[in-house]
């Protein structure tokens, strides 16, 4: 089912077409409301070859999960580099000592992937809006499109996430990443897509849950 001309299209069943909820904004922008459809969303995304797809939401919405179901092989996430980090570094020390390596190897991995002109699905807090520019840009240089997945939890789910996970975030940074993702998920109801982006997708927990497959390939 194709849904819209910039190069991202979803592939599933039990989409009802009149419940599909996507809406043109502006020229070849879109917003893709899978919210509030308990599960019934498409099992696959599938972008155009060399498209750019950011992942965000709130620490504990499920970013990490969803990538490796559905990005495996794809997938750009802080999350890994903060694990291989953490297998080397003494149990007693902090992460808040190693973190600068932590994303600096992680913003190298960007780098790394993007210079190979593939696709790629992006691991972003949502709080750091110069990714976003930075692969806007890329993006641009390539001539494909730059999509956001936007994980719209309530805060308690994000935090349950957080438990079940076996890490949290300080109060402050958990309400830093609130008001960010907050303002992003308003910015796509509104239709006001951060500057560079082709389209936005916006997905609770069960729609994130339905959703098996994240690829690029060209459009039948």
């Amino acid at each position: 089912m194709t849904i819209h001309q910039t190069g991202a299209y979803a592939t599933g069943t039990g989409i009802p077409s009149q419940r599909a909820r996507a809406r043109s904004r502006g020229r070849g922008r879109l917003l893709r409301d899978l919210r509030a459809r308990g599960g019934r969303g498409p099992r696959a995304l599938t972008f155009a070859p060399g498209d750019l797809v950011v992942v965000s939401g709130l620490p504990g919405s499920g970013k990490s999960t969803l990538m490796k179901r559905a990005a495996e092989g794809l997938g750009i996430d802080s999350q890994d580099a903060r694990e291989r980090w953490e297998a080397r570094m003494p149990r007693i020390l902090p992460y808040a000592v190693y973190r600068p390596l932590v994303r600096l190897a992680h913003y190298a991995a960007l780098h790394r992937a993007l210079r190979s002109g593939a696709g790629v699905v992006v691991h972003d807090c949502g709080t750091q809006a110069w990714v976003r520019g930075w692969l806007a840009r890329e993006a641009r240089r390539r001539g494909r499109g730059l999509h956001l997945l936007l994980l719209d939890v309530t805060p308690d789910t994000a935090k349950a996430g957080q438990r079940a996970r076996g890490r949290g975030v300080s109060a402050y940074a958990f309400a830093r990443h609130r008001r960010a993702v907050g303002r992003l998920v308003r910015a796509a109801e509104s239709g006001n897509l951060p500057h560079g982006c082709a389209s936005a997708t916006l997905l609770d927990r069960d729609a994130a849950d339905a959703l098996r497959a994240i690829g690029f390939r060209e459009a039948a």
